[in-house]
């Protein structure tokens, strides 16, 4: 077991550390904004004037992307039905309307495939420093499982992320059974882990699994995003090991 601290406070005993990915580890704000936006021009030109409006759902203004708003914390199901809503509102089907909103954020993934989101700075050594102390590592997070896999080999991250958790069909962030599930999967106890997270669902997710505590990261400095943390960090950095 290792002692974490950031800032003023200190986790003791920590078995295993779980890391969201989307505003986390990854500097996704752009690519989700493009994603947005492009899904948006695509179901626009099908349903002229709907794009606007999906922008807005999206949480997307010109060029900003709300760190709280659907693009940002959202899953995958999630979003295709919240864009299919405002579709059906124009007097299609519903299962109409789910088709053209999946298959429209797929043509704007496919359309941005070559230019994946980044590391923030220090995501890696971070990683690495943790997995070299034995602690167990992972990734839950509201993207798809198949996206979470992709990151982690994009990335070169087998050797540290042991589970690796997403949203397909079943239940999604805030729900406490991501959480308990992925320390199932690692044979550890969710008293004794941690959640690091960028969004109030990570905290509430954590929380309501009784985890050991919850870290909040807000690379933007607006802590109101992370409601329900136990401490709030700028930087990966500030996540640091201490000794007895």
């Amino acid at each position: 077991m290792v002692n974490i601290k950031c800032r003023n406070i200190s986790f003791s005993h920590i078995q295993a550390i779980f890391f969201d990915k989307n505003g986390t580890l990854e500097n996704s704000e752009a690519y989700l904004r493009s994603l947005g936006q492009k899904a948006a021009r695509i179901i626009d030109a099908q349903i002229p004037g709907i794009g606007e409006p999906l922008l807005m759902a999206f949480g997307i203004n010109r060029d900003t992307l709300d760190p709280a708003g659907l693009m940002s914390v959202a899953s995958r199901r999630e979003t295709e039905i919240a864009a299919a809503a405002y579709i059906a509102e124009t007097g299609r089907g519903w299962f109409e309307s789910l088709t053209i909103a999946r298959k429209s954020l797929e043509e704007a993934e496919k359309y941005l495939s070559t230019t994946p989101a980044p590391l923030f700075p220090g995501s890696l050594e971070l990683l690495q420093s943790l997995s070299a102390t034995g602690i167990k590592l992972g990734i839950i997070s509201a993207a798809t499982t198949a996206e979470v896999s992709d990151f982690v080999t994009r990335y070169q991250l087998n050797d540290y992320i042991q589970v690796q958790t997403g949203v397909d069909d079943g239940p999604s962030k805030p729900d406490p059974i991501l959480f308990l599930q992925a320390c199932q999967a690692l044979g550890v106890e969710p008293g004794h882990s941690l959640m690091v997270g960028d969004a109030v669902g990570d905290m509430q997710m954590a929380r309501n699994a009784q985890a050991a505590g919850c870290i909040g990261i807000t690379w933007v400095g607006q802590s109101d995003h992370v409601q329900g943390a136990d401490v709030v960090i700028n930087q990966l950095d500030e996540i640091q090991i201490f000794a007895d």
